[in-house]
C-alpha cells in the first residue's frame, strides 16, 4: 500500500506532480463530467457522507478540513450543515480556483488554501473532523497521508474517507469494469479534451487497497473504531475512524 503509481513516473515526486497536472488539465469541466459519468450518484454519496459526520459539523466552534476539496463539492455541503466555517485545500491551484469560484456563487467564500495533502500548514490536534472524498487515492504515499491526517486531528477527532472501490460480486464487477476502463475514458477524454485522465482514473480505482485492507492501515496510522460502509453495490465505500 504505497501510493498512487501513474503510468511512466518513478517516486513519489514524480507521481504527484503528474497527478497536478493532470487535475489541472480538467478542472475546467470536472463537474460536468463527474456527475454525468458517475450519472448523479456523486452527489448522493456525498450527501451520505455529510449525514454520517453531521454531529460533528452540528458542535459549535468545530474545526473542519475537506482534503483534497478539488472543485468544492463535498466542502459546501459541508459547510451547508456547519455551525462553523469548514476549511478547504488542494494541491492543484485550477481546482482550487474553480471552488473558490464555487463557494462565491452558492454562500459566500469558503476558507481555502494549496497544500499537499501529506504535508499540511496546520498544527498537530487542531481539527475535530478532516474529509477527503475521491482524493485519497491520488496520494502518492498512503501511509503518509493517513499519518497526516491522524496528526492534524484532536484525540477523538473523526477522518472520513469516501472512495471508489471494487465491487464484491464477480458480475457486477466485470460490467464495472467494463464501464470504466472502456467507456468513461472515451467520454471523459471527449468532455475534458484529455483522455489520458480519464483512462488513469478508472485505473487508480483498480489498484487501490480493498476497503478491508484500507481500514487495516487506518488502524495502523492511529485510527480506533475504524468502520466502513459500502456504497451503490460496493463502487465506493465510506471509511470512518476516530483518532485514538
Amino acid at each position: 500500500m504505497k501510493g498512487t503509481t501513474p503510468e511512466g513516473t518513478r517516486g513519489e515526486r514524480e507521481a504527484a506532480a503528474w497527478v497536478r497536472g493532470m487535475f489541472a488539465r480538467v478542472a475546467h469541466r470536472y463537474d460536468l463530467a463527474n456527475h454525468l459519468l458517475s450519472f448523479n450518484l456523486d452527489r448522493v454519496w456525498r450527501a451520505r457522507t455529510v449525514r454520517r459526520v453531521r454531529p460533528i459539523l452540528e458542535r459549535p466552534q468545530a474545526r473542519a478540513l475537506d482534503l483534497c476539496c478539488g472543485t468544492g463539492d463535498l466542502l459546501l455541503a459541508l459547510q451547508a450543515r456547519s455551525a462553523s466555517a469548514v476549511m478547504g485545500c488542494d494541491f492543484c491551484g485550477p481546482m482550487l480556483v474553480a471552488a473558490r469560484e464555487k463557494s462565491a456563487r452558492r454562500r459566500g467564500a469558503c476558507p481555502l488554501f494549496e497544500a499537499d495533502a501529506m504535508e499540511l500548514p496546520l498544527p498537530a490536534g487542531s481539527l475535530d473532523l478532516v474529509t477527503v472524498a475521491f482524493g485519497f487515492r491520488n496520494l502518492a504515499n498512503y501511509e503518509r497521508g493517513l499519518r497526516e491526517m491522524r496528526r492534524v486531528l484532536r484525540r477523538g477527532g473523526t477522518a472520513a474517507i469516501l472512495e471508489f472501490s471494487q465491487p464484491p460480486n464477480r458480475g457486477f464487477r466485470a460490467a464495472y469494469d467494463f464501464y470504466s476502463r472502456r467507456v468513461l475514458p472515451a467520454i471523459g477524454g471527449a468532455l475534458s479534451g484529455s483522455r489520458d485522465a480519464y483512462a488513469y482514473l478508472p485505473e487508480s480505482v483498480h489498484r487501490f487497497p480493498g476497503p478491508a485492507e484500507l481500514a487495516q492501515q487506518m488502524r495502523k496510522a492511529g485510527f480506533v473504531n475504524v468502520r466502513y460502509e459500502p456504497m451503490t453495490a460496493g463502487i465506493v465505500a465510506l471509511h470512518l475512524g476516530e483518532a485514538g
